[in-house]
């Protein structure tokens, strides 16, 4: 079946609900409205306002709720409706959400997805296109995902429903509208992989290229180029934020000998870093260059005129490439 990015949340909502009694959603205007971005279109009309609840603008108040929801044997889903509104809970994400589990040695969980639109490329105000996902990945207790397909979209929303940890989803908004056909059935058989998985997307000989959510097809592009241009890239989509695949990752880079790793978030103390870290401990003998990082520049999301230059492309990941193979 072709469906959207967007659409393929949507069914993983709706099967979710049709599965589990215990299955909640809340979030601001994901009832009539059907969310900003209508991901949630259509759920409350089918499973009535008390499994598709509308909330408050008040997100510390939307996650504290589910967080007592999950306490007494709910299994809420949280929509945020921009990543740079979930700041007002992060308290309760960070303190609460993230260690009961490790507080109660073990005998309380707190099965909730957050789902968080994040990332560039849609020409939106402030506060509207952040990458926060380190900050999450940093915190012990959480499980962080960003998928990047259509099938991904709605396998890996399944699967963090299912589980009893806390699950961070961070679903790439400039990919809302990728199309793409999805088994949903087969997805359900098991034919998927694990959450905490990365996939390899393109095998190559000459440097892995790692990326998550909306930069996997940035890094695609760039393998494609490369390719014409006589230049063997191996893509590996990373799923996971945390915990990350560097079984995956590093069998790669053995292969390859280089690495260039792809994020929107800055370069900073982002992701990439650890990666670049844990594969030049884990491969230093195999690298022949050093680990390479493509990000946002350091600076505030700019505006919407602006973000072409700050978001990363083809041309800066190639430009990554060539640095590494010229090592």
């Amino acid at each position: 079946m072709k469906t959207t990015f967007a659409g393929a949340v949507n069914f993983g909502l709706r099967r979710a609900l049709e599965d589990d009694p215990r299955v909640v959603l809340m979030g601001e205007d994901i009832g009539r409205l059907g969310g900003v971005f209508r991901v949630t279109d259509t759920l409350q009309k089918d499973f009535g306002n008390n499994r598709v609840i509308d909330t408050p603008l008040a997100e510390s108040g939307i996650v504290g709720t589910a967080f007592g929801m999950a306490l007494r044997g709910l299994r809420p889903v949280c929509e945020i409706q921009f990543d740079g509104f979930v700041y007002p809970a992060f308290d309760q994400i960070v303190c609460q959400v993230a260690k009961i589990h490790y507080r109660t040695k073990g005998k309380v969980v707190a099965p909730i997805t957050i789902r968080i639109p994040y990332g560039g490329g849609i020409g939106s105000v402030e506060h509207h296109s952040e990458s926060p996902e380190a900050y999450f990945a940093h915190t012990a207790g959480l499980r962080v995902v960003s998928p990047s397909t259509p099938a991904d979209a709605y396998l890996m929303i399944r699967q963090a429903i299912s589980l009893d940890d806390p699950v961070i989803f961070f679903e790439p908004k400039r990919r809302y509208w990728d199309k793409a056909d999805v088994d949903f059935d087969g997805l359900d058989r098991g034919e998927g992989l694990p959450l905490d998985r990365a996939r390899v997307c393109v095998t190559g000989s000459d440097a892995t290229v790692v990326a998550y959510g909306g930069t996997v097809a940035t890094a695609l592009a760039a393998a494609k180029i490369a390719e014409a241009e006589g230049t063997s890239l191996e893509v590996i989509d990373l799923r996971s934020l945390s915990p990350i695949d560097f079984d995956t990752i590093e069998a790669s880079v053995r292969r390859t000998g280089r690495l260039v790793v792809v994020h929107e978030a800055p370069v900073s103390g982002g992701l990439g870093a650890e990666i670049a870290a844990r594969i030049t401990e884990r491969c230093f003998y195999h690298l022949e260059a050093p680990v390479l990082r493509v990000g946002g520049f350091d600076i505030p999301y700019p505006p919407a005129k602006l973000e072409r230059h700050h978001l990363p492309d083809p041309d800066r990941v190639l430009a990554a490439v060539d640095r590494t193979l010229a090592a």
